[in-house]
């Protein structure tokens, strides 16, 4: 999703558009050398606890949130595993 995208999910969802959440979790999208497979450096459980960590403990449902958008379009389904870190990201193929 696009980072607009994001923001009106969130303000539907959670009443706040949190930019920063998404931003951060998009910091690396589109830089070499990641380009879009930047997702496997915060969007799992890790990232979700370290959001919680910078933007307070209600940025933990609004990166979670942020994340499965994006997984879901990566053909992840509820069923499938959710990425713990970095390394599980890549080893459960969303690489």
């Amino acid at each position: 999703m696009k980072f607009e995208e994001h923001c009106q999910e969130s303000i539907e969802l959670f009443g706040a558009p949190w930019p920063e959440v998404h931003k951060w979790l998009d910091e690396f999208a589109g830089q070499e050398p990641y380009g879009m497979r930047h997702r496997h450096l915060r969007h799992h459980e890790e990232g979700i606890a370290e959001a919680g960590r910078l933007f307070g403990k209600d940025a933990e449902a609004v990166a979670r949130q942020h994340i499965l958008s994006d997984l879901k379009l990566e053909g992840w389904t509820e069923s499938d595993p959710f990425p713990k870190n970095s390394e599980h990201y890549r080893k459960i193929g969303l690489w």
